[in-house]
């Protein structure tokens, strides 16, 4: 049985030393998925995150290429061509729910 998704807030935006990707920090840990123990999940395309509720939310957001999930943060890659003045607030809407 799987929970409804529960939102979170992104508590601050953090560089990486790839322009292309970006780290959020979250105010909660994220929650596990119900069949999976792994701390961290990485996925690359939006059919490898079909399962995962929170990365499939990432993947929704039109330039988004890749997405990590730990603990307390996400980190999201984008296109070349998307500008991250545009992404980041499509990013905490779908990390809110």
């Amino acid at each position: 049985m799987t929970s409804a998704f529960r939102g979170y807030n992104v508590r601050e935006f953090q560089e990486t030393p790839n322009p292309a990707a970006l780290k959020c920090v979250l105010d909660r840990p994220i929650d596990p998925l119900p069949e999976s123990h792994a701390p961290i999940r990485s996925y690359r395309t939006p059919e490898a995150a079909a399962h995962d509720p929170l990365a499939s939310r990432l993947f929704a957001v039109t330039g988004v290429t890749n997405v990590l999930i730990a603990d307390t943060w996400v980190t999201v890659g984008k296109a070349d061509s998307a500008a991250w003045k545009a992404l980041k607030p499509a990013i905490v809407k779908a990390l809110a729910g």
